[in-house]
């Protein structure tokens, strides 16, 4: 499956345009990283457990969007995007979206 932000694909050409994928999670926040966030905004510097949170979002996002995209036949997505929403307090959605394509190689 390839993946990619841009709407044209390098050396393949779109033959078939399948529709819009999404692949989302909701995470919500913990109570110990919470409280070591508080500590970390007093000194400064990167929330290393919130990092390792989104990128672990974002890899399942994918994760379902390449899913979506297999279910319709897609072998490619491109114009992929991110976007968070707050869900409740505490709660956040991760979307990734995207329009799953069959490519062809040139």
């Amino acid at each position: 499956m390839i993946l990619t932000t841009a709407s044209a694909i390098a050396g393949h050409r779109i033959v078939k345009t399948m529709g819009l994928v999404r692949g989302n999670t909701v995470r919500s926040r913990h109570l110990g990283r919470d409280i070591m966030a508080g500590l970390k905004t007093m000194v400064g510097g990167e929330i290393a457990s919130y990092t390792t949170m989104m990128e672990d979002a974002r890899a399942e996002a994918v994760d379902r969007l390449t899913a979506d995209a297999e279910k319709l036949g897609a072998n490619a997505v491109t114009d992929v995007r991110f976007t968070t929403s707050a869900i409740v307090s505490g709660a956040s959605e991760l979307l990734a979206y995207g329009t799953a394509v069959v490519v062809k190689s040139e």
